[in-house]
């Protein structure tokens, strides 16, 4: 039963940026060339969301679906890895269009050229866990 909620909220997910046309490489071309406000204002309302989410799960000391309760630990600030991994997660997304969610989403809408974008991106994941030891964090 809770494999299934996952499953609806990754359904509504799919929608949601399918409708949104967060999907779209002519709205990422738009924000990466700043013609567009509409990809900015996306980002900008999870970024205050997930800030929000966030504030109420501490408030209420609220607990996952095993019945532990969700602790948020501090992590050392490395800049490095920061600049690292933003700037290749960054030219991923510029170069293929999509970041990791929408991925399955353009996959699902018809888009199978992202196959090759999704084996790419977990050959990354992979590579990244056999590195992962070697690398700042």
């Amino acid at each position: 039963m809770k494999k299934l909620i996952f499953l609806f909220i990754g359904i509504f997910f799919g929608i949601t940026m399918f409708k949104s046309e967060a999907i779209s490489w002519y709205r990422i071309q738009e924000m990466f060339l700043f013609e567009s406000f509409h990809m900015y204002g996306i980002i900008g309302v999870t970024v205050v969301l997930g800030v929000l989410i966030h504030v109420v799960i501490k408030k209420a000391e609220a607990r996952n679906l095993e019945g532990q309760k969700i602790v948020f630990e501090d992590k050392p600030k490395t800049y490095l890895a920061s600049i690292v991994g933003g700037s290749l997660f960054g030219l991923g997304w510029a170069i293929t269009g999509a970041c990791p969610g929408p991925i399955y989403v353009l996959i699902g809408a018809g888009n199978l050229g992202f196959i090759i974008v999704l084996l790419a991106a977990l050959f990354g994941a992979m590579l990244y866990g056999a590195l992962k030891n070697k690398l700042p964090h």
